[in-house]
């Protein structure tokens, strides 16, 4: 597999994956190609033996699955990863005037930004729009493909301390600029229905974000490194996906998941934490003809791999990091594990992955945080409320997360798709928690 292939595949992926919105419209376009059938929430499912499908919610998650042909005493094995990214939100009535010609846009934060990194950036929005035709309410796709805003800096004659540090308040400093007098109030749903090629009056309401529209790079002087909006977790949610597309098990239920909102807690109706994955799997067991005894048989038995992106080694401040638990990029697949159950990652769930890594050659590493500070969290044990399975946690290695231009290296993107497609392959077993049998 080729390393400088496969990060230009996903950078492209990421460049057409704008909001959550379009990042599951992204992983619908890979799954159709595939001869995917799609499968609606309210509709009636007939799911057959041996035949792959998707279903989606709020069209900003997705879950697919790929059912085996013998499934006698079957099982689940999934990776899930997220859709949406920090950014800032538009507010409903966006427009804020003055001084002097100046239209602002108004935003709120999602999820936790780094706030500097937005400012003199080019940047457009992206998202969806409820407009009205005829007598039904549609949701359209909205990605302005052209730089319109921008978050000025403060010139520093005029805030001689912002390099000592300065506390940016959102409300005030974090505007973007609109227009300067070419555009009057109004014209910004003029834009969005010009866009659309709709009426202004069409439009309804909006779910918009600012986007960062600088182009992802591979760069080095060697190609070792690639740099782009969004790799948190736009990188796990495309390698598991080219994995789980090529990988396959005649004996189990392999599932992606891509769940919206973990920037900002999952807690919502498409979140992981929602009951989109309990609803699925249930759903999925009673049209193969199975009793709920049979669906609780599986999962007991089922692997839950959540894939959420991982801290590498600062090079300016490895006093960061852990001695010894510690990652680095192009080196490995991370293992990520914390005392406080923030992570899934047990003894038992690690054993699991770690073999999948060794039978498909694949080099692993592991991250703690240090024991003086606080970590983040992921999607693993918020949607193990909901579905109780065996899960481990992994990433890819990465510098800068939740700024808005990430960086990774170019070897690990393949490292992870040789892994996750040996785990969609292998059959794996699962007896309690004691004992692992994996079938290749």
């Amino acid at each position: 597999m080729n390393y400088l292939e496969t990060s230009k595949e996903l950078l492209e992926f990421i460049r057409k994956s704008a909001s959550m919105f379009h990042t599951i419209d992204t992983v619908k376009s890979y799954l159709d190609a595939e001869n995917f059938i799609e499968i609606r929430e309210g509709e009636s499912w007939n799911i057959e033996k041996g035949k792959n499908y998707y279903t989606t919610r709020n069209d900003s998650s997705v879950i697919a699955f790929k059912v085996g042909k013998d499934l006698s005493d079957y099982h689940y094995q999934l990776v899930a990863s997220h859709s949406d990214s920090p950014t800032f939100k538009i507010k409903s009535i966006p427009e804020l005037e003055g001084p002097g010609d100046y239209i602002k846009l108004n935003v709120e934060v999602y999820g936790g930004p780094i706030d500097s990194v937005w400012f003199d950036k080019p940047l457009t929005i992206a998202g969806r729009v409820l407009v009205e035709e005829k007598d039904e309410i549609v949701s359209k796709l909205l990605y302005i493909d052209k730089d319109i805003l921008i978050i000025p800096n403060v010139a520093i004659h005029m805030n001689r301390d912002v390099n000592k540090g300065y506390n940016y308040n959102r409300q005030v400093d974090l505007l973007p600029l609109f227009t300067t007098g070419a555009m009057k109030k109004g014209d910004y749903d003029k834009m969005i229905a010009d866009e659309l090629g709709i009426k202004v009056d069409q439009i309804i309401s909006k779910d918009l974000f600012l986007v960062n529209r600088q182009e992802g790079k591979i760069w080095g002087y060697k190609d070792e490194f690639i740099s782009s909006p969004k790799l948190d977790d736009l990188e796990c949610a495309f390698t598991s996906l080219k994995a789980f597309i090529q990988g396959s098990n005649d004996k189990a239920v392999n599932v992606y998941c891509c769940f919206d909102n973990e920037e900002v807690g999952s807690n919502t109706k498409q979140g992981a934490m929602s009951t989109l994955l309990h609803d699925t799997l249930k759903r999925l067991n009673a049209s193969l003809g199975f009793e709920e005894e049979e669906y609780h048989k599986a999962v007991a038995k089922s692997f839950l791999i959540s894939a959420d992106n991982a801290h590498a080694v600062h090079p300016n401040h490895k006093e960061l990091t852990d001695d010894e638990n510690k990652t680095f990029m192009n080196k490995g697949i991370v293992i990520k594990e914390a005392a406080n159950q923030k992570y899934t990652s047990d003894a038992f769930s690690q054993a699991v992955f770690k073999k999948i890594c060794a039978l498909a050659d694949v080099p692993v590493q592991h991250f703690a945080n240090r024991s003086n500070m606080q970590g983040g969290s992921t999607l693993g044990n918020l949607s193990n409320t909901q579905v109780s399975l065996h899960a481990v946690d992994i990433g890819l290695p990465q510098l800068a997360m939740h700024s808005n231009y990430e960086t990774a290296g170019v070897k690990d993107p393949v490292y992870m798709i040789k892994a996750l497609t040996k785990y969609y392959d292998l059959n794996i077993k699962i007896n309690g928690a004691s004992k692992i049998s994996i079938e290749e």
